[in-house]
């Protein structure tokens, strides 16, 4: 057989940077095992009903066919139009590309502004995938550690001393996932006053800036980085519609140019019926405010119960999809706590090693489950915690 390509087979190291928890709780309940699935950010609840039928109407009128492969053009200024809202700076279709999810952003992003043999440094705690995304590119990169003693924000000395002759982009992630931390306006100016003294472009993982409330800040707005700041979007966690994959990148419009012609060979657009239903959603904010409150109230009901038996401790507040555990008292390693839940309680979690060196010793809680349901959880994370002390 032919060999395969040197690219691909880079993308992701054999252990799948902590992937591998996740898939094996898939194919145990696939088997029929009952796993409290905590791994991943995956709603248990539906996609709104409004945007479900926007998309029935969508179908039932004939939305069919090949649409532009930026996007539909309602589906573009609704992209456009909700940027503005959050960013705060008026945005035009002609910086707006439509994506397959936020991943998809990122990839196009990525292979948008890096060639083979740059360097790209990546804030961390990161999003699991950042790193393979950076390797798709052909590109090296260096992980910048935050730490909880500063909120997870990134201190602009360590990025500045991470600096390469190399160095092409900056990546970050604010809201962050997996610790929920929100960057203050000033750790958002230092990082820009680098990326323009270096000429450096930025590209800023936005997706949970409706769970941030007014806290969320987008550094596109600051002057003079609308030119060199990439923004990934996406109705995944905002709108309640992860299976849809209906993202989008904010960039200068020759970046967007670029990120067409990729379309062109990779996904050839959106489906247009869900263009349709996506452009509905955004316009009217279909589950938004709905879906923020219930993973806040979520959060704090697991937080409030973990307190309640004072067996581990969150490090970080309510104000997302997640929740992060400090288990160092148990076990310096989170792949191994990880592994241990889900072989003796069957509840699966992410390792905070997934997420960077920072995390080790953590793991990662989704909210994705009611909230008796993740009382419960609290209990046997506690049972656990106590049999494994022993």
């Amino acid at each position: 057989m032919p060999e395969t390509s040197s690219v691909i087979a880079q993308i992701s190291p054999s252990n799948m940077e902590g992937w591998e928890v996740y898939t094996e709780a898939v194919e145990r309940r696939q088997q029929g095992q009952s796993i409290t699935m905590l791994a991943i950010g995956d709603h248990d609840f539906n996609t709104p009903s409004p945007t479900v039928e926007a998309c029935k109407k969508a179908l039932d009128e004939g939305f069919h066919d090949y649409v532009d492969i930026q996007g539909v053009p309602e589906l573009l200024q609704a992209m456009a139009k909700i940027t503005t809202q959050i960013s705060g700076l008026k945005t035009s279709t002609d910086e707006i590309v439509a994506t397959t999810g936020g991943q998809g952003a990122l990839y196009a992003g990525m292979q948008a502004i890096l060639d083979p043999g740059d360097h790209i440094i990546i804030v961390s705690p990161h999003y699991v995938t950042f790193p393979a995304t950076a390797r798709a590119a052909g590109a090296q990169f260096t992980l910048v550690d935050a730490f909880a003693e500063d909120g997870f924000e990134p201190k602009a000395a360590a990025i500045r001393a991470a600096l390469k002759n190399n160095t092409k982009a900056i990546l970050i992630n604010s809201p962050n996932n997996p610790t929920c931390a929100v960057y203050s306006r000033k750790t958002h100016e230092l990082i820009a006053d680098l990326c323009i003294e270096r000429d450096l472009w930025l590209v800023s993982d936005e997706v949970y800036w409706s769970m941030a409330g007014e806290k969320h800040f987008s550094p596109r707005s600051l002057p003079c980085m609308r030119e060199r700041t990439l923004v990934v979007n996406s109705l995944s966690k905002s709108h309640g519609m992860t299976g849809w994959r209906v993202g989008w990148l904010t960039a200068p419009p020759q970046v967007v140019s670029h990120i067409v012609q990729l379309n062109l060979v990779s996904n050839y657009g959106l489906p247009d019926f869900i263009s349709r239903a996506a452009a509905e959603a955004l316009d009217k904010g279909y589950g938004v405010e709905e879906i923020a409150a219930t993973y806040k109230a979520r959060g704090e009901a697991l937080v409030d119960a973990l307190k309640e038996t004072n067996c581990v401790r969150p490090v970080n507040d309510p104000g997302s999809m997640y929740i992060v555990l400090d288990v160092r008292d148990v076990t310096a390693d989170g792949r191994e706590f990880a592994w241990k839940l889900l072989d003796e309680e069957s509840i699966a979690v992410m390792p905070g090693e997934s997420f960077g060196r920072s995390l080790n010793g953590h793991v990662r809680i989704s909210l994705c489950v009611p909230e008796d349901e993740l009382k419960t959880v609290a209990e046997k994370i506690c049972r656990f915690v106590a049999n494994y002390s022993n």
